[in-house]
């Protein structure tokens, strides 16, 4: 009997080193796991270096793209969908700062595609695709007030100084006791206090603004037809167009886009059923849109809290933002 009790225990004590072992193997196995790369789906000619797409950004226009004080990276919604667009085509990113200048660095072969395009701009003589941001300028309220401004009661709003939203505000609301500030975290903390009843805004910069300061707000209205944000991309280039257009229809359709805007925005941003403003809706019915008549030496610039630079996940921190792990940074990049 001793002697099955023997065997017995080293039996159990055999199962206990394999399954322990097994565990281990599992573990490591799953510390070292390295995903299979994705086999480009992109080449030379449609793109201008092989196994990197080079997309071009404008670094001032935030939160779309921004280069925070503490990095020289360059972070932003526009990176992140750039970043997505890449792995979608098993390209690494490489991310160029074009400014306001697409034109150029599309016909100079500096970028393959530029992000960030106003689609109702019609000065570019680019392809454009379907826009993956939508936006307008837009009436943010405490979520109490629902109510739609009119011009037949006063009305107290603010909005950033020289922007196309206070022209916007101006030119519809003349009976609108107006405010003007310097950035919008103070036009929202002016909302905040009672100051005033609605901050005018681009839907996407106030969006954001009212995230990274915490602030409890909603769009009301939008006072202008919504528009939105696409890629450009050579109009020569046939096959670049489609790949880009088709990967755009996907990130969009399996929520990527959803989860990028959230991580930025603190909301997926849907203006589709938003209410028009009586000065929109005229504009619309008219065939034109508030932004198309905006004078044309008007300063269109609104910042969140003056120059800050954009902030991982929306916190005001400033820091980096992992725009991808295929994403390639200028100073990454060999001269």
């Amino acid at each position: 009997m001793k002697r099955y009790k023997t065997l017995a225990s080293c039996c159990m004590a055999v199962a206990c080193m394999a399954a322990l072992l097994v565990v281990l193997t599992g573990c490591s196995s799953q510390q070292s796991y390295t995903p299979p790369e994705k086999t480009p789906t992109l080449s030379s000619p449609t793109i201008g270096k092989d196994g990197t797409l080079r997309v071009g950004v404008n670094t001032d226009n935030q939160p779309l793209a921004g280069q925070p004080s503490s990095s020289s990276k360059i972070v932003g919604i526009d990176v992140d969908v750039a970043a997505a667009l890449a792995d979608s085509f098993g390209l690494k990113l490489e991310v160029v700062n074009v400014g306001s200048d697409a034109e150029s660095a599309l016909k100079e072969g500096t970028v393959d595609i530029v992000m960030g395009i106003d689609k109702s701009d019609s000065s570019t003589s680019f392809w454009k695709s379907d826009a993956y941001l939508p936006t307008a300028v837009a009436l943010f309220s405490a979520p109490s007030n629902t109510q739609v401004p009119t011009n037949v009661v006063e009305t107290k709003i603010a909005a950033q100084v020289s922007s196309k939203s206070a022209w916007a505000v101006t030119n519809e609301f003349d009976k609108a006791t107006f405010s003007t500030t310097d950035d919008l975290k103070s036009a929202f903390a002016e909302l905040a206090s009672g100051q005033v009843q609605y901050v005018a805004a681009d839907a996407i910069i106030g969006t954001y603004a009212a995230h990274s300061a915490g602030d409890d707000v909603h769009i009301v209205a939008l006072m202008q037809q919504a528009g939105g944000y696409g890629v450009g991309v050579s109009d020569a280039n046939t096959d670049l167009k489609q790949a880009v257009s088709e990967a755009l229809a996907t990130l969009t359709g399996n929520g990527t886009i959803g989860v990028i805007e959230t991580k930025w925005l603190g909301t997926a941003l849907d203006l589709s059923s938003t209410p028009l403003t009586a000065g929109a809706t005229k504009s619309t019915d008219a065939g034109a849109t508030v932004a198309s008549k905006e004078p044309k030496d008007e300063s269109e610039g609104e910042n969140a809290d003056g120059d800050a630079a954009p902030a991982d996940e929306g916190t005001g921190a400033g820091d980096e933002v992992n725009a991808g792990e295929n994403a390639v940074q200028p100073g990454d990049v060999a001269a």
